[in-house]
């Protein structure tokens, strides 16, 4: 029976040598200079032109995605590299802000200082505040290692906001004007054209950050915006301590005495930094 012969590869290796010898003369052929192609040389060459153009097109394409891949990594880092500086710059102005607002807070505590030289002053700072006791004290980083002591004033530079009412070796607590159960009636002056008129805060309303001041006579004028400061009468409030401005002026049921809607000089939502207060010592 007839069996097909197999190709010798020994041929297929001749005529790959046939071939490499045949392109060498070709290009040792090409390479001399001033030497015109001929027709096979010609159409050679432009069908090799065209051959390396169909097979060099897949590779152009492919390579040519990559690099649009790679533009579009590197194009992508870089834009998370922008937004994280852009997220960070806004981290750093809100801490710049804040920090200015808190150098601003600390100026008005050092000039507070020098207003309060006839009195002895430890300046702190409030370390804790209950949300559920809002508006009823705060605690500061002072405490009786410092000389705090109970019944101390308490100020900020807008006004007086408290006293001392618990004291530990290195903390205190500070029972705020705004607190609705202050146990002492705080005695104030308002300023008046000729003098002073004399009366008691008897509420707080921490909605429209008012005083509500009593006691004082029907027959007395006071204008809007008169300055409402400490009388210093009694043993904790010093005298001339700012309180707040007279904001509205009504009588009571009875017609008999004015009641003064005064709107305090301090926000008791923003406080930071304070000043503990007591008298000198004569």
């Amino acid at each position: 029976m007839y069996k097909k012969r197999r190709f010798d590869k020994r041929y297929l290796f001749i005529l790959v040598v046939i071939a490499i010898a045949l392109v060498l003369v070709v290009l040792a052929v090409s390479l001399q200079k001033d030497r015109d192609l001929n027709p096979i040389e010609k159409v050679a060459k432009d069908i090799g032109t065209v051959v390396l153009k169909v097979v060099s097109a897949p590779f152009n394409f492919v390579h040519d995605n990559i690099e649009a891949m790679i533009e579009k990594d590197n194009v992508y880092e870089k834009y998370k590299e922008l937004k994280n500086k852009e997220e960070q710059l806004d981290s750093v102005i809100s801490q710049n802000d804040n920090l200015r607002s808190e150098v601003d807070k600390l100026k008005e505590t050092l000039d507070l200082n020098t207003v309060l030289s006839d009195k002895v002053y430890l300046n702190a700072t409030i370390v804790s505040r209950n949300i559920g006791y809002w508006y009823e004290e705060v605690t500061i980083d002072k405490g009786s290692k410092n000389g705090i002591e109970k019944d101390m004033a308490v100020v900020t530079p807008k006004g007086l906001i408290g006293k001392i009412t618990k004291v530990s070796n290195y903390s205190s607590t500070v029972q705020l004007l705004s607190n609705d159960h202050m146990s002492d009636k705080i005695s104030v002056k308002i300023k008046t054209k000729d003098d002073y008129v004399y009366g008691l805060i008897s509420m707080y309303d921490s909605k429209t950050n008012t005083y509500t001041v009593e006691g004082i006579s029907e027959n007395v004028d006071i204008d809007k915006g008169a300055d409402v400061v400490t009388t210093g009468m009694g043993t904790v409030f010093p005298s001339g301590l700012m309180i707040g401005k007279v904001k509205e002026v009504t009588t009571d049921n009875f017609d008999l005495s004015k009641v003064i809607e005064v709107e305090a000089s301090v926000d008791f939502d923003d406080l930071d930094y304070v000043t503990v207060l007591k008298r000198v010592s004569n």
